[in-house]
């Protein structure tokens, strides 16, 4: 079973730890205003929980590779070079 925890750093910045049995990983994310300008454009979406934003990013990631691929630091806004249809995916996620 996997354990996510994210507790904030600073403005936009996220340390996110994933725990599977004895394996834990850490992580340090950024979220980039342009990533949430991406996710709010044309959309209902008014504002983005960033605390959220980044648990339904580490969700949809662990969805498709393990916690020890995953970059110990980046930018929100890289997953989508990875995985194109993740802005689409939070937009989902978010709105819904």
């Amino acid at each position: 079973m996997q354990k996510t925890e994210i507790r904030p750093l600073g403005p936009h910045e996220w340390a996110v730890q994933v725990t599977e049995g004895q394996d834990t990983t850490s992580h340090l994310v950024t979220v980039p205003a342009r990533l949430i300008d991406d996710l709010i454009d044309n959309t209902g979406i008014v504002d983005v929980d960033e605390e959220r934003l980044v648990r339904e990013s580490f969700t949809f990631l662990l969805e498709r590779e393990p916690p020890g691929a995953i970059k110990r630091e980046f930018d929100l806004d890289e997953i989508s070079g990875y995985f194109p249809e993740y802005v689409g995916e939070m937009r989902d996620v978010l709105g819904g």
